[in-house]
């Protein structure tokens, strides 16, 4: 995927240990720091996996990352359809928000399941972002579940 340009940001897929490292510490600072969701529930065997994208400000500071789980490690995200990839640990630290940051990121992990050949993209919002995924095209399905003890909502976006 080459990198889209929306100034004052671009994203990307994550290459490389320091581009791993800075989305790593974006989920920190938002999910553990932030939302107070334990670290070992943090990461996972899934990160090992996933294609991981970042959004980088122009001096090089991360803003922002996301996942895209797919094949069998998406599976039990996507009710075992092997065709749908499972978007998820998408953060924004809080200075970059209200820029875009978020559906700039929804946007370059869509395409990167497209270049993967995936038919569609689930994930697990927070039943505070709804409104955000909904702007974007997903459409919510299924009852409301905790997971991390946070209210969440499956939702779906055909590519």
């Amino acid at each position: 995927m080459t990198p889209r340009t929306t100034a004052p940001y671009s994203t990307r897929r994550a290459l490389g240990e320091s581009d791993l490292a800075a989305c790593f510490q974006v989920r920190k600072d938002v999910f553990v720091g932030e939302q107070q969701v334990p670290e070992e529930i943090e990461y996972d065997a899934h990160d090992a996996t996933a294609v991981h994208v970042v959004a980088v400000a122009a001096d090089g500071t991360a803003l922002g990352t996301g996942r895209l789980l797919h094949g069998e490690g998406a599976s039990d995200r996507t009710g075992g359809d092997l065709s749908v990839g499972s978007l998820g640990r998408l953060a924004v630290t809080s200075g970059a928000r209200g820029l875009g940051v978020g559906a700039a990121l929804v946007r370059a992990i869509e395409a990167e399941a497209r270049a993967l050949g995936l038919a569609a993209v689930d994930l697990h919002a927070q039943t505070h972002a709804l409104g955000f995924y909904e702007r974007l095209g997903y459409v919510a399905y299924g009852p409301e579940f905790p997971d991390a003890g946070i209210p969440h909502r499956a939702m779906r976006r055909a590519l």
